[in-house]
């Protein structure tokens, strides 16, 4: 007998009946001897709802208030859920993320968990029942709720994994594994039978919506297989997990992007130490995640530092170092919301030339203009024009023969 966590993306709970279907799902995994634990994320687009509600009433809704309503989605999805399965015949609890023992900081809309109390979850999994526990939420230590941010629901399922100690964390979701690159935008894409935790890590964070990057970090450190897959058929998905086999490691594996971009450049910054941490400490202190950073050579002690954010963090990270630029006597600052990144991932580039040069002639042939670049050992990427992203995603899965397996 295994124990399986299993997790149900908003789209695979979406109205009633998907949620019946997700019900037998769950009964015929139970059926087979195995104890189950089930994630689910609010039923559709009901957090882009409550968001959208919330800025009707207030311009910049108080990041407190706005957890303690997000997390409602998110309470309506598992107890409708552990109603299905009751009709079944099954025995069956929902719990709160604080139910569930899930301990966070105070980071409100992006907390991160700190610690996993399943006591709760072991007790109720003693006494026979499947326990249904609600997704992207944890709680403070003052016992205010939290959310996790965004996609935060994978974070959630393969942190309790890790906590029970489970055999696999299963994520399901509107599409059938991890592919080479989003099939919709690229018809040629491939979906991959495995792949790494340090490839997936790096997919996760540059733009695959497939799995939240957090949850792939928590999945290596405790070595949590984690499969992807559809909640809608049968089809075989993909599992991340380590010890990938030598023949896959040898090239590009996949292509993520991402629209959600912003850039921001601050002019005329002195070149003088302590000049980045001026600008940077204020921005940490605001929870906002700084990505790629480049400074250009000084001329005269005078130089302008560009970085870019999350395009939603745009507003709020002007209102934060504005008045630091002005503080340091930089010119000013602009900003340029329309970009967007492509980013070429595979453990293969470690060691072997060439990679870079093969993606810059690809989007140079398809007349695409580079803004900025940042790589890591298995990963280089390229912050480009938005509106030029499908084009570049088509280009780099030609250059790089992504189709032919």
């Amino acid at each position: 007998m295994a124990l399986i966590v299993q997790k149900y993306g908003g789209s695979s709970v979406a109205d009633a009946e998907k949620i019946r279907n997700v019900a037998r799902r769950i009964a015929a995994t139970k059926e087979k001897g195995n104890d189950v634990v089930v994630v689910v994320s609010a039923m559709g687009k009901t957090t882009d709802e409550l968001i959208r509600l919330a800025h009707q009433i207030s311009r910049e809704p108080d990041e407190r208030e706005l957890d303690l309503l997000l997390s409602t989605g998110e309470i309506v999805s598992s107890t409708l859920l552990a109603m299905a399965l009751k009709e079944l015949g099954y025995k069956a609890v929902s719990l709160s993320g604080a139910q569930a023992g899930i301990w966070t900081d105070a980071a409100y809309t992006r907390a991160r968990i700190l610690e996993v109390e399943s006591h709760r979850v072991v007790k109720e999994l003693g006494e026979g029942r499947i326990v249904i526990v609600a997704g992207f939420q944890g709680v403070t230590r003052d016992m205010d709720i939290t959310t996790l941010g965004r996609g935060g629901s994978d974070t959630t399922a393969v942190a309790l994994a890790a906590s029970l100690r489970a055999d696999i964390c299963e994520i399901y979701t509107d599409v059938d594994g991890v592919y080479t690159a989003d099939p919709r935008l690229v018809p040629e894409a491939r979906k991959l039978d495995e792949i790494g935790y340090e490839e997936m890590l790096e997919l996760a964070s540059y733009g695959a919506k497939v799995m939240h990057p957090r949850a792939v970090e928590i999945g290596e450190l405790y070595n949590i297989p984690i499969l992807v897959a559809s909640s809608f058929t049968t089809a075989p998905g993909t599992i991340i997990r380590g010890g990938i086999s030598m023949e896959v490691r040898n090239k590009v594996r996949g292509i993520a992007h991402d629209l959600n971009v912003a850039k921001i450049t601050i002019l005329g910054v002195p070149d003088r130490p302590g000049i980045a941490a001026s600008i940077f400490e204020p921005l940490a202190r605001a929870n906002i995640n700084v990505d790629t950073i480049v400074q250009n050579a000084s001329v005269d002690r005078i130089t302008d530092l560009t970085f870019t954010v999350s395009r939603s963090d745009l507003s709020k990270a002007m209102r934060v170092v504005e008045p630091v630029a002005q503080s340091i006597g930089a010119r000013g600052c602009v900003a340029d919301s329309k970009l967007g990144k492509v980013s070429i991932v595979g453990t293969g580039m470690q060691n072997t030339p060439g990679f870079a040069a093969r993606m810059f002639r690809a989007l140079y042939e398809e007349g695409i203009n580079i803004e900025l670049i940042t790589t890591s050992e298995i990963r280089i990427t390229c912050i480009i024009d938005e509106a030029r992203v499908k084009d570049a995603l088509l280009a780099l899965h030609r250059a790089f023969e992504l189709e032919k397996g």
